[in-house]
């Protein structure tokens, strides 16, 4: 099997062309947690890969949004009972239209269970952006940047990273705490949003970051 993991001289590249410059975080992020969900936890439905160990590390990163009383939105994909609101993404993947909300699958994780003031978005698309209140839930919060984890980094999160920026949100990509079903598919796109669409760095260095920003102390 080919190794698709880019290399210096593939990054070189980029650089040579000015790709990859820094965002940096603005002064009220928010969190973004893109379909950690018991299904996509799951290998015998939309799970595997890193996903299990990046839902592990994004337990901290949550902790430390709520300790500092900052935005936190979490998204789960979900279709009514009878598929009416299905569209053409379903059609590329038929099993999606089983996560209607009564079916555990399309739960949160326990672990990363939303509370109270924090906003959950049922979404039928990739993105959290598509035809959401996301982005005027976000203006409202005066939300200036986004930090993004969730799954899956070559799905969901790619799609909702490259709206976010669309959206002139500087976004940053938690690269320990988003995951993929393959690796490759996951080490392939975190370097591509790396050049191109958002700062892509491990959990604890953002956490500093957002120290930097906003000031707090780092969870236990």
């Amino acid at each position: 099997m080919t190794d698709t993991t880019p290399d210096d001289s593939q990054e070189q590249v980029y650089r040579k062309q000015g790709f990859g410059g820094n965002l940096g975080l603005g002064r009220r992020p928010a969190l973004l947690i893109v379909d950690f969900t018991n299904g996509f936890r799951d290998p015998d439905a939309f799970g595997g890969g890193n996903i299990e160990q990046a839902i592990g590390k994004s337990v901290g990163l949550l902790a430390l949004f709520r300790e500092l009383r900052l935005p936190v939105a979490h998204t789960m994909i979900v279709y009514a009972d009878d598929g009416s609101d299905a569209g053409v993404f379903a059609m590329k993947i038929p099993a999606l239209k089983t996560l209607t909300r009564d079916n555990p699958q399309s739960w949160i994780v326990p672990e990363l269970t939303p509370r109270d003031g924090e906003l959950v978005i049922g979404k039928t698309q990739a993105s959290a952006f598509f035809n959401t209140g996301l982005t005027a839930w976000l203006t409202l919060q005066g939300v200036d940047s986004l930090v993004v984890a969730g799954c899956t980094t070559s799905g969901c999160v790619r799609a909702s990273v490259v709206d976010a920026v669309s959206a002139n949100f500087r976004t940053t990509v938690a690269s320990d705490c988003v995951g993929d079903r393959a690796l490759a598919p996951h080490d392939a796109n975190l370097f591509d949003m790396r050049q191109k669409y958002a700062d892509v760095l491990p959990r604890d260095e953002v956490i500093r970051a957002i120290h930097a920003a906003v000031g707090g102390k780092s969870p236990a």
